[in-house]
């Protein structure tokens, strides 16, 4: 029998920001300031809650008085413990592929994302299926897509990660066990965009599939 996607990314939902060499360069100058003094020389972390999750044709909930930004980007669903795993045997660790959505509140650091930005209900959309390890050729070659109402509005590859996939589970994996079923966001490229309440927004992702979901202005309360 087939696993769906809910049966194998089941667990954790970790975020990794700064991942795009376009991004982290546009923040190096502020990273040369007090308090940090440099760019971080391990990846950023954060966590999407267990209320984030959603799915291929949910709603997303415009929350009044703020703004909301998509965030594209691929997942990588973990199906072997790994723990202290090298670097040549990182890939081994990975079941499969999914799209990801990653939805927040414009952040003012990426050292420190705001729990408040990141982890509202249904922030996190991913599916509409995952894709077997060995179906990807090459996840670290691949295009990726945004698209509002149809409207390409942002785009990148993951040729232009900072670290690739080996480089996340070989790092992370040295402080921190990652389980079957948890699930690596790795990281949205520079070039977000603001959406709206009735927006339909998309995320592409050669080789491995389109997420779309719908922004519904939050309800008066």
């Amino acid at each position: 029998m087939s696993r769906t996607l809910h049966d194998v990314a089941s667990g954790t939902l970790f975020g990794v920001a700064l991942n795009y060499q376009g991004l982290l360069d546009q923040h190096l100058a502020a990273f040369q300031q007090a308090p940090y003094q440099q760019p971080p020389s391990k990846p950023v972390l954060f966590i999407k809650t267990p209320n984030t999750r959603n799915e291929h044709d949910g709603v997303v909930v415009f929350p009044q008085g703020e703004r909301l930004q998509p965030g594209p980007a691929l997942g990588v669903v973990i199906g072997q413990r790994a723990s202290r795993v090298s670097l040549e045997n990182a890939m081994a660790h990975v079941a499969g592929y999914v799209v990801v959505n990653e939805f927040n509140l414009p952040e003012d650091s990426y050292y420190r994302p705001a729990v408040k930005a990141k982890c509202r209900d249904g922030f996190c959309a991913f599916g509409p299926d995952w894709v077997a390890r060995d179906q990807v050729t090459n996840p670290n070659q691949l295009s990726l897509r945004l698209f509002v109402n149809g409207e390409l509005r942002q785009q990148n590859s993951t040729a232009n990660w900072v670290r690739d996939i080996a480089q996340l589970i070989a790092e992370i994996s040295e402080f921190m066990t990652l389980h079957p079923g948890d699930v690596l966001i790795t990281g949205t490229p520079e070039g977000r965009v603001d959406v709206q309440p009735g927006d339909r927004v998309e995320v592409e992702i050669s080789g491995v599939g389109r997420l779309a979901n719908t922004v519904q202005a939050e309800a008066a309360r």
